[in-house]
């Protein structure tokens, strides 16, 4: 069974439909889980420092040190991950970070994971 992850907002893309491979690999962090929590919940894009600091409180490490590593994980590792899986939306340049699919896409996924209700 091939789970439906097109966005229903992106009709004729070529990145409109993401395979079931790489929605697992997103998902099988759940750091990652946390940062498409959070942006399903936001209507626009949001810098790096915002979304770094829910992910520090989620996690329950709240440190000034542990929040710098949270950025360069973020950066380095987790969204460009996210941005590869046609996920979310990342310039490194400004560090705006969005959702590149509708809520709808991914909620059913937070779900099973237990993040959304």
């Amino acid at each position: 069974m091939k789970p439906d992850a097109r966005d229903p907002q992106d009709v004729g893309s070529e990145r409109s439909e993401i395979t079931p491979t790489r929605l697992f690999a997103a998902f099988s962090e759940e750091r990652r889980q946390h940062v498409l929590t959070y942006l399903a919940q936001k209507p626009a894009a949001l810098h790096l420092d915002d979304l770094t600091e829910y992910v520090a409180l989620v996690e329950n490490r709240s440190s000034d040190a542990r929040h710098q590593q949270i950025i360069v994980d973020l950066h380095h590792r987790h969204l460009p991950q996210l941005r590869d899986a046609g996920l979310v939306r990342y310039d490194d340049e400004t560090t705006l970070v969005e959702l590149a699919v509708s809520p709808d896409v991914i909620v059913p996924y937070l779900r099973l994971a237990g993040h959304v209700r």
